[in-house]
């Protein structure tokens, strides 16, 4: 019986996990595809300029992020309760929040983009350009953040398959837009940033239609009044509160990384950002495994059923050693051969061999962190969460400060593994009250 339930437990796991990777990987595909396209249009200014653009829309979608993580985990709760009358008032509540966001983005956008090019130094002509793409895909704000709030309720209602055919389809008209505004209608850089655009409002329209012909059924559900109930709402703010703050800490840390690594010259930086991509794909991976950590834990609690719940944490650090192993040895045989294919500057490669041993720590080092951040979410455990981020955070900057004048960019490393594995290791220390509360 008990390896008839975990066998059940790890297939719901790869059913949810299996989808969000995929939607993992798809997201990095539509600045690859812009800046693939500008790439051949004979001017450098074109490339950086889809690079400081996009880094910045990055940013501000990043820090907005709580709409689907928050939503994530109350739904799942909810679905657990089988409750679907607040089911129905929580993607309600999201996209309706994520739409208000989106309106003081647009009402915002001037000081907003003057604020960030007094932050990030470039050309004049580079400048120009990222303006006019940021002028652009502005306008897209309501269509992500309502796409947040749609991605959220989808996990929580434990479908990542519905995110990741809206990924592929996001992709697939942006790169057919693009190509077209930029080949046939010879827009450049305003040619990708409105492929970019309507390939952001025909994710959401996909989410709609997808909505209506799936769950429309729950529409009986919707009692307008209900959907502002003042306690429901201050929930729904407390926990996207938290989670705001814990992505907070996060874009710091992620930013003076970079930072701190450009202050130590060009070798340095390239370095460093060569190594963060192996992070990068191991995270996916990673975050697909978190977010059914998101849709189950959040089922089980909802459903008041602790068995199930302990039997999916377990099994997920089942699959997270696993993984984390993997890439360790992975990345033992073959990173160095996979930093050849991002580069051939021999000096880049050289002096990231003095590094490397770093990337290798990072797989077993990190993988508590973002499995118990997906348990987390679904059990609306935030503040536990941004408490242990923000001990994390602080050990970052304590270590780095502390050691960076004899080690270098090594004390940098040292900084990020210390971050890295304080996350896991604090959030296993309060997740006994999660999983043992009655």
């Amino acid at each position: 019986m008990i390896v008839q339930s975990t066998n059940i437990i790890n297939k719901k796991i790869l059913q949810i996990a299996v989808p969000s990777i995929i939607s993992n990987i798809t997201v990095p595909l539509l600045g690859l595809v812009d800046v693939t396209i500008v790439g051949h249009l004979g001017a450098a200014a074109y490339i950086g300029a889809i690079a400081v653009g996009g880094m910045l829309f990055n940013i501000i979608y990043w820090i907005f992020g709580f709409l689907r993580m928050g939503t994530s985990g109350m739904t799942s709760q909810a679905y657990g309760r089988h409750d679907m009358e607040e089911v129905t008032r929580l993607l309600l509540r999201s996209v309706g929040v994520g739409l208000l966001i989106s309106v003081c983005l647009l009402v915002l956008q001037y000081p907003i983009r003057r604020l960030a090019f007094t932050l990030i130094h470039t050309t004049e002509e580079v400048e120009q350009l990222a303006t006019l793409y940021f002028q652009i895909c502005i306008w897209g704000a309501p269509a992500m953040l309502g796409l947040y709030g749609f991605a959220g309720w989808f996990i929580g209602m434990q479908n990542s398959r519905f995110p990741m055919y809206i990924a592929i389809t996001q992709n697939i008209v942006n790169i057919a837009a693009s190509l077209c505004f930029v080949y046939l209608f010879h827009m450049k850089v305003a040619g990708v940033a409105f492929g970019t655009l309507i390939a952001q409002y025909a994710g959401f329209l996909m989410a709609l239609l997808l909505w209506a012909r799936y769950y429309g059924g729950l529409k009986k559900h919707i009692v307008w009044r209900e959907v502002l109930q003042k306690q429901a709402m201050l929930r729904f703010f407390r926990v996207n509160r938290d989670i705001f703050l814990r992505t907070l800490c996060l874009v710091i840390v992620t930013l003076f990384f970079t930072s701190a690594g450009a202050a130590q010259g060009e070798v340095v930086l390239a370095v460093n950002t060569l190594l963060m991509q192996l992070f990068t794909l191991f995270s996916y991976i990673m975050d697909g495994f978190a977010y059914s950590g998101e849709a189950l834990a959040g089922k089980y609690i909802g459903a008041g059923n602790r068995p199930a719940l302990h039997r999916t944490v377990r099994q997920l650090f089942v699959w997270g050693i696993g993984l984390s192993t993997g890439f360790t040895l992975l990345y033992l045989f073959g990173g160095k051969a996979f930093l050849g294919l991002l580069t051939n500057e021999a000096s880049v490669i050289r002096e990231a061999g003095n590094y490397f041993y770093w990337v290798l720590a990072i797989p077993l080092a990190g993988f508590a962190a973002f499995l118990w951040d997906g348990i987390f979410i679904g059990a609306t455990a935030t503040r536990q969460m941004f408490y242990s981020m923000l001990t994390a955070s602080a050990s970052f900057f304590l270590v780095y400060y502390s050691l960076h004048g004899w080690m270098g960019n090594h004390a940098l490393w040292l900084a990020f593994i210390v971050y890295l594995s304080l996350r896991g290791i604090m959030q296993a220390v309060l997740s006994r009250k999660i999983l043992y509360q009655s």
